[in-house]
């Protein structure tokens, strides 16, 4: 369960987060989407402890990260696999390699190391790959390494930061089918941020609008096709003359 009370956060007058609420059910998958600049990237970084809220609390489990100690945070952080927009592969390092690092930080037996990394690679597809290098990687590809490095230490809890972000339709379907089967294989608690409508549809099993820094509307993906929320039927028709005024 990951639990987020009141979540506030200001960068000097840019005050990003004013009173977050949220709830994931262990197992659960809940998509945040929102417009460009609401703070979805910065609301995950919270989960994970790379930034701490003005006020309000995080929880991951039974335990809290606001407030937490270095090191207790560092341990939190063990139980995360997190999905950089960006890949955030280390370039000088092929995909195996990327992967075997991740594992060797979560303390996974050196005897496992090469076989865990080996299969998670096959489950992204990448399978043959091992030896490449990120820039001799497609987006896609890089998308998915990013992946396998999140999940090859077997997380409790997976963070998606735009997945499918910059990638054409048959990849963002491929993505798509990966989270899904990550969701069923991992049974991890999960958060997506994500501007894909079709995408949060498909993988979350609720959605929740951040407008304004808070949630201002959540439920299914067959609540939000018939919602008469104006927000988020401007959001998700892509129309700006039907977004209230702020």
């Amino acid at each position: 369960m990951i639990r987020l009370e009141g979540l506030t956060r200001s960068f000097g007058d840019l005050h990003v987060l004013r009173g977050f609420d949220l709830e994931v059910a262990t197992g659960e998958t809940v998509a945040v989407i929102g417009r460009s600049g609401e703070g979805k990237s910065v609301l995950l970084k919270h989960v994970a402890g790379l930034l701490q809220p003005d006020s309000g609390e995080v929880w991951i489990g039974d335990e809290q990260v606001t407030g937490a100690d270095r090191e207790r945070v560092r341990r939190l952080r063990l139980s995360m696999g997190y999905v950089f927009q960006s890949s955030a592969l280390f370039d000088s390092m092929t995909v195996a390699e990327n992967v075997r690092l991740a594992l060797r930080r979560h303390g996974t037996p050196a005897a496992e190391i090469e076989e865990r990394a080996r299969e998670s690679l096959e489950t992204v597809g990448l399978g043959g790959w091992e030896g490449r290098y990120p820039a001799e990687l497609s987006g896609g590809m890089r998308k998915r390494a990013g992946v396998a490095r999140a999940v090859a230490p077997r997380p409790t809890y997976l963070l998606y930061d735009e997945p499918t972000s910059g990638l054409d339709p048959v990849t963002t379907s491929m993505i798509d089918e990966l989270v899904l089967q990550l969701k069923e294989d991992l049974r991890a608690t999960s958060i997506v941020v994500t501007h894909d409508m079709r995408s949060a549809c498909r993988v979350a099993d609720r959605i929740a609008l951040l407008r304004e820094g808070r949630v201002s509307w959540l439920g299914t993906p067959e609540e939000i096709e018939h919602t008469d929320d104006a927000a988020v039927k401007a959001f998700v028709e892509g129309r700006r003359d039907l977004w209230p005024d702020d």
